[in-house]
């Protein structure tokens, strides 16, 4: 079996690395890119025993047998597959059969592979944490690699720490420590290694999800998605009708629900057809026997919700109609690649998104939720370093950058504390900050402390709370704001919900008042902080430039003998006085 040259690059990439760090790493691959032969190479070339894990029996069976394609056969631990061998060269385990036998595993591995490493934990009591633990008992050494197409989790954020390309990643509780090799979407489709996509938003009717939230962990409340799904029945009816019309000249479709009510609904609409259901509480039996109808082609449409997005592989899948939410570029991308393998006979995959998530396919995974549903990735270079970020943000038609919401540049830089030339650390330039009032020192907006002194920042609610007890202060809650040249001095008029003004004049006469005015007004109302701001002399070649600039949520202002004056402004502001009624008198 012969590695196409992204596999064996992966390989190499790995036996480099092993060569000089114990750290763990993580390679990322797209679903479809056959991570079971880098696995199999991997194994093969390996001096020492070898550990590969995995969280469902299909995936087990599937590296099984693309070792035994490459080298000896390998043993395998899984009681789903009523197999329960440890004592070979290579192991290939399921961590539930794992977990339950740790004894089994009392012999030196000196590699562990784990597949679809997004779903490890740092967990104590977790059954990978508890299978890590007893295999370092025997190999304090012990060499550990994970393999993925999603290195991002909602909630928790990358799972390595820093990237091969010089980004960083997680630098508070990453699972992982390095990402050594990444291969995306594009080039595989380019080459003819996966079927070539065709993505459509909902082309008869469409739900709009765009009222939700997702939690911190970046999923939709059930109840809500239901409650907004039970005054859309007529989409539902026209989604389902022209799926049904679209199946006849496909071979195979999978439809991913909202929920469970949801997919329930799908599937009464589909009465008469050739339909399968699944979700989380399908018996394994019956999940098996349905699996194994559909991949037959006994079966035209299987609903899920939320069990097919990662080790299901049926390659004769051509359309994949998604209905329901999602907050993660990631899981949008693995619900597509349930359609993009080769199959005889597969010319393309049609993709609808009906649920208008807004995500293009060759979308790079940004590490933060997206903000809103026009928010797309883009390139945004550091001032200091040079790192080119890829923050959310927003584009006019041109593609030229109108806003975006990145916080700190990700790009990793030589330590200035460290003499060893290995020493790196994360940029500290931040395109956003908070700066702390007894260093200076630029902190995260949402910083509790200074990185630089420690000392306490005071919260946002408590200063504000503290000088409105006083007297002649007030509250301005900013709802829009204004540009203008009078007589030759930039005017900024902000606006209150009531259409109240408030107004600030700034000179611009000499180079220092130009000066001046980019530290007081420029650099914080930036939409897009960091990129280079167009040159300007006059008030009439700035105010050009107004759609480049956001207004503050919150202005604190003191009353004076003729007027009120500007004390601070609040960007980024989401606290108890944002919503709270005022007036300006």
């Amino acid at each position: 079996m012969q590695l196409r040259d992204y596999q064996q690059h992966a390989v190499d990439a790995t036996i480099a690395f092993f060569q000089k760090n114990t750290a763990s790493a993580v390679l990322v691959l797209p679903t479809g890119a056959g991570k079971s032969i880098v696995i199999a190479e991997l194994a093969r070339q390996a001096r020492g025993r070898v550990l590969i894990l995995t969280h469902v029996k299909e995936l087990v069976a599937q590296n099984a047998e693309k070792i035994a394609a490459l080298t000896d056969a390998p043993g395998i631990f899984a009681a789903g597959l009523q197999q329960k061998t440890s004592n070979t060269k290579t192991v290939v385990a399921s961590v539930q059969s794992a977990a339950r036998n740790v004894a089994a595993f009392s012999q030196p591995f000196s590699l562990l592979i784990i597949d679809e490493c997004h779903r490890v934990t740092l967990a104590e009591n977790s059954q990978y944490q508890q299978i890590f633990t007893h295999l370092r008992q025997y190999n304090p050494q012990l060499k550990i690699l994970g393999l993925t197409a999603t290195p991002y989790r909602l909630g928790s954020g990358w799972i390595y720490r820093q990237h091969y390309h010089g980004r960083i990643g997680n630098t508070d509780n990453p699972v992982f420590e390095h990402c050594i090799f990444e291969l995306p979407l594009r080039p595989l489709i380019k080459h003819g290694y996966l079927t070539p996509p065709k993505l459509y938003d909902g082309l008869t009717a469409q739900y709009d999800f765009s009222q939700l939230s997702p939690n911190e962990q970046g999923e939709y409340s059930e109840s809500h998605v239901n409650s907004l799904l039970g005054k859309m029945g007529r989409a539902t009816r026209l989604i389902v009708k022209q799926l049904m019309h679209l199946a006849a000249q496909r071979q195979g479709v999978i439809i991913f629900a909202g929920t469970v009510k949801h997919a329930e609904e799908i599937m009464q609409l589909l009465t008469g057809t050739a339909a399968a259901l699944l979700t989380a509480n399908t018996p394994h039996a019956e999940r098996d026997a349905l699996i194994t109808q559909f991949k037959a082609q006994q079966l035209k449409f299987l609903v899920n919700v939320s069990v097919l997005t990662t080790g299901f592989d049926a390659p004769h899948v051509d359309l994949i109609a998604i209905l329901r939410p999602t907050a993660s570029v990631s899981l949008f991308q693995q619900m597509v690649g349930r359609g993009l393998r080769l199959a005889p006979g597969k010319t393309e995959c049609l993709i609808i998104d009906y649920a208008a998530n807004g995500y293009d396919l060759y979308f790079p995974e940004v590490g933060q939720p997206k903000p809103n549903s026009k928010s797309v990735p883009v390139q945004v270079p550091c001032p200091a370093c040079g790192f080119a970020n890829i923050f959310w943000g927003l584009t006019d038609s041109d593609d030229d950058i109108i806003e975006h919401y990145g916080r700190r540049c990700q790009g990793i830089v030589p330590s200035l504390i460290s003499a060893r030339t290995d020493q790196s650390q994360q940029c500290d330039f931040r395109f956003r900050s908070r700066s702390c009032p007894e260093c200076g020192a630029e902190n995260d907006i949402a910083a509790r402390s200074c990185h630089q002194c420690q000392s306490v920042l005071v919260d946002p609610d408590k200063r504000l709370r503290e000088v409105l007890n006083q007297q002649h202060h007030h509250l301005f809650r900013c709802q829009s704001m204004q540009l203008s040249d009078d007589n030759g001095s930039l005017k900024v008029t902000y606006y209150d919900i009531e259409g109240n003004p408030f107004y600030r004049w700034f000179k611009l006469d000499t180079r220092p008042q130009r000066q001046a005015v980019f530290a007081a007004f420029i650099k914080p109302h930036s939409k897009a902080p960091g990129i280079p701001f167009p040159a300007f002399t006059n008030a009439s070649e700035l105010c050009a430039f107004a759609e480049k600039f956001r207004p503050p949520h919150l202005i604190l202002l003191k009353k004076q003998k003729h007027g009120w004056q500007h004390l601070e402004s609040y960007f980024d502001y989401n606290g108890r006085y944002q919503t709270e009624p005022a007036t300006l008198a």
